[in-house]
C-alpha cells in the first residue's frame, strides 16, 4: 500500500494505491494519522484501492472517529465499485460524505 498526500487548496487530499487489509491497515492507520492535523480537511481518495478487507474497514472507521472527536472534516472521494459495495454492505458508507471525484469531493468539504 502506497500513501499519497498533497495540498488541494485547503484540503489534505490522501491517496491509498494498493490493498487496505491486514497486511497493510496499522501502518495506513498509523501514518494517516500523523498526517492529519486537528481540524483540518480531508478527502481521502480511494481511485487507486483495489481491495478492502474488514481490517481495512476498521481503519476508515477509526479515522472517521478522529475526525469526529478533533473537529476534523473528512470525506471519500472515487471509490471504486467493489470497495463501495462492501463499504455498503457493511453499512459503512452511511458514515461518509462520498464524492465521485476529487473536485467534488474538495468541494464537499466546503474549500
Amino acid at each position: 500500500m502506497e500513501i499519497e498526500k498533497y495540498m488541494h487548496g485547503p484540503v489534505i487530499v490522501i491517496t491509498l494505491d494498493g490493498e487496505l487489509d491486514s497486511g497493510t491497515a496499522p501502518r495506513v492507520h498509523e501514518q494517516i494519522g500523523d498526517l492529519v492535523p486537528a481540524g483540518s480537511r480531508v478527502l481521502i481518495n480511494l481511485s487507486k484501492t483495489s481491495y478492502l478487507s474488514s481490517a481495512g474497514l476498521r481503519v476508515l472507521l477509526l479515522l472517521y472517529r478522529q475526525a469526529a472527536n478533533n473537529g476534523t472534516k473528512l470525506a471519500l472521494a472515487c471509490v471504486p465499485e467493489d470497495v463501495r459495495m462492501v463499504m455498503s454492505a457493511t453499512g459503512f458508507l452511511s458514515f461518509f460524505t462520498v464524492a465521485e471525484t476529487v473536485a467534488d469531493g474538495v468541494l464537499s468539504l466546503g474549500a
